[in-house]
Formats: structure tokens, C-alpha cells, sequence
């Protein structure tokens, strides 16, 4: 299986759980070119990679990172964060 399988190719952001073992959950994220996750809170700390294509990730600390394939970042929680896919993209986070 293929992570770029997991989701509809005409859906710009989607995200799907494949894995929930006794923590949160490991979802995989479609972000296409030029669209965003909302701004959202994580209620736990979370991890977040990119596998494929190039996102921005930004938190209302002013935290502002630029993530290409093998990049990750650590997301804290009760933080304001989004995250702009610059190319199509392919992400995991682990909660």
C-alpha cells in the first residue's frame, strides 16, 4: 500500500487514520499545492512528518517552519498551529 492511495485525488486536504495503537493515533495528510490546514489546536503533543512535497508550518508563537520530504517537526499542544502545502504533499502525524 501507498500512502498517496490513501486519499482522493480531487480532495485538496484530507486526512486519514491508518494506525491506533494505545496512544491518539497516526493519521496520513494529503495538503495540496496551495491550500491549507485550518488553524487548529492539538490537545497532546504531537509529531509531525513530511514524506512527500513541501509544506509551511506556522504556530501563533511565531514558529515558522518549512518542512520538504524526511523534515519533521514536534507540535505542542493547546498551541494555535496550520500548515500550507507549498507542492502537493504527503504527511504523517503521530500523536
Amino acid at each position: 500500500m501507498n500512502i498517496k492511495e490513501l486519499h482522493p485525488a480531487n480532495k485538496e486536504v484530507s486526512a486519514v487514520s491508518i494506525f491506533k495503537g494505545t496512544g491518539e493515533g497516526t493519521i496520513a495528510l494529503q495538503i495540496k499545492a496551495n491550500q491549507e490546514l485550518k488553524e487548529h489546536v492539538s490537545k497532546v503533543p504531537a509529531l509531525l512528518l513530511c514524506i512527500d512535497g513541501e509544506v509551511v508550518f506556522e504556530n501563533e508563537k511565531g514558529l515558522k517552519e518549512t518542512l520538504f520530504p524526511g523534515d519533521y517537526i514536534n507540535i505542542e499542544s493547546m498551541v494555535k498551529h496550520w500548515v500550507k502545502g507549498i507542492d502537493d504533499s504527503q504527511l504523517i502525524l503521530i500523536k
